[in-house]
C-alpha cells in the first residue's frame, strides 16, 4: 500500500489533458480528473492529499505531511494553511448562525470544522466511511459538506500551523458565502437548532426549511444517510465552532 495518493481535481478546460504529475515517487501515486468521486474508488494509499491544480505538491510538503501525521495520531484528516503572497489560509469553524469563518493566520493546533477549500488531507480509512462527495454542491463547498459529514462517522480533522502548502491563486472567499448550498449543509448535517438560527437570518430559505419545494425527500434522505449513525458530539461541535 502507497503512503500517499494526491488526487488533484479541476473542470474541464483548454489546459486540462496536457496536465502531468510534477514528479514520482513508488510511495506516491497521482490521480487527476474532473469527476470528484471517480478516483475516490480506486485509493490505493493510506492517506489522500484532495487538491485544486493551483496547490503546489512537492516532496518537502508531504514529507511534512508523513510527520504531522505520525506526531499526531488522533486525527483522521489535516487542513494544511495555504500560502499565497505572503499570507495563509487555513481551516474554517463553523460560525454559528452565519456559515464559516477561518481561523486566525497565528491560530494555534486544533480542530476545525472544515479545510480552507483549494485543499485537504484524509485518511483512506476515514474515506471509506465517509463515502462520496456530493455532486449536487457547487465545487468550492464539497470539502466543507465532506468533512462535516465525516464528522459524523466519527472523524476528526485537525489544523498544525506548520503544514503548509503554496497556491498560485485562491479560491475566491465571498463565494463561500452563498447562502442556498450553505443552507444544504447546515441541513444535512448540522442539529436543528443551528439549522433553524440560519434560517432565521436568511428567510430566503424558509420555504425550504417548511419542506415547500421538490427536493424535500432527497435531502431528507441525505440527511438520514449522513447522521443516521453519527459520532459527532455537542462537544467536539462546540470544539469546531467560535
Amino acid at each position: 500500500m502507497r503512503q500517499f495518493d494526491v488526487i488533484v481535481l479541476e473542470e474541464n478546460s483548454p489546459q486540462f489533458n496536457n496536465w502531468t504529475p510534477p514528479f514520482e515517487d513508488p510511495a506516491l501515486g497521482w490521480s487527476h480528473d474532473s469527476d470528484w468521486n471517480r478516483p475516490l474508488q480506486s485509493i490505493d494509499a493510506e492517506w489522500v492529499v484532495i487538491v485544486q491544480p493551483a496547490i503546489t505538491i512537492d516532496r518537502d510538503f508531504l514529507n511534512n505531511l508523513a510527520e504531522v501525521i505520525e506526531g499526531f495520531p488522533m486525527a483522521d484528516a489535516f487542513a494544511p494553511r495555504v500560502k499565497n503572497n505572503g499570507h495563509f489560509y487555513a481551516g474554517l469553524l463553523l460560525n454559528k448562525s452565519k456559515g464559516f469563518a477561518p481561523i486566525s493566520e497565528n491560530e494555534k493546533m486544533r480542530f476545525v470544522a472544515a479545510p480552507n477549500p483549494m485543499i485537504a488531507v484524509f485518511s483512506s480509512r476515514i474515506i471509506q466511511r465517509t463515502g462520496l462527495f456530493d455532486l449536487d454542491l457547487p465545487p468550492e463547498f464539497r470539502l466543507i459538506d465532506y468533512t462535516l459529514r465525516m464528522a459524523h462517522a466519527g472523524g476528526k480533522m485537525f489544523s498544525v500551523p506548520y503544514l503548509v502548502v503554496k497556491a498560485s491563486q485562491l479560491t475566491d472567499e465571498s463565494s463561500l458565502n452563498q447562502v442556498a448550498p450553505l443552507w444544504e449543509i447546515y441541513y444535512k448535517s448540522l442539529p436543528v437548532g443551528m439549522l433553524s438560527a440560519f434560517t432565521l437570518r436568511h428567510p430566503t430559505t424558509l420555504p425550504k426549511f417548511l419542506g415547500f419545494d421538490k427536493g424535500k425527500k432527497r435531502r431528507q434522505f441525505k440527511r438520514d444517510k449522513a447522521t443516521s449513525l453519527s459520532k459527532l458530539t455537542a462537544d467536539y461541535l462546540k470544539e469546531i465552532s467560535v
